[in-house]
């Protein structure tokens, strides 16, 4: 069980979760750097405008990351693999009885 506090856009408050301290400080960071990202390369001012346009951010990564991971599992599962198994258990019984 960790805890974690977080200051940050104006906002104090602590936060305790399943995960540990070390995990919960690695995402504090990551969201942070997404927060001064956003800051340089938008000029934004306001709290709540980046806050948003950090979940936005981070929204997108994962929903990149699940049709990636969609498109993984769609090749894995693919009926013409069974098919090239199947082959290729054939080919390879056919070159041990020719080998002997």
């Amino acid at each position: 069980m960790g805890r974690l506090q977080i200051d940050l856009l104006g906002a104090s408050f602590t936060v305790q979760a399943s995960e540990d301290d070390i995990y919960l400080k690695k995402l504090l960071s990551y969201y942070t750097e997404i927060i001064e990202t956003i800051k340089r390369s938008n000029h934004l001012k306001d709290p709540t405008q980046m806050s948003i346009m950090a979940g936005i951010t981070l929204v997108d990564e994962l929903y990149k990351e699940k049709q990636k991971n969609a498109s993984y599992s769609r090749a894995l599962h693919n009926p013409n693999d069974a098919e090239a198994e199947r082959i290729t258990i054939e080919m390879i019984k056919s070159l041990e009885k020719v080998l002997g």
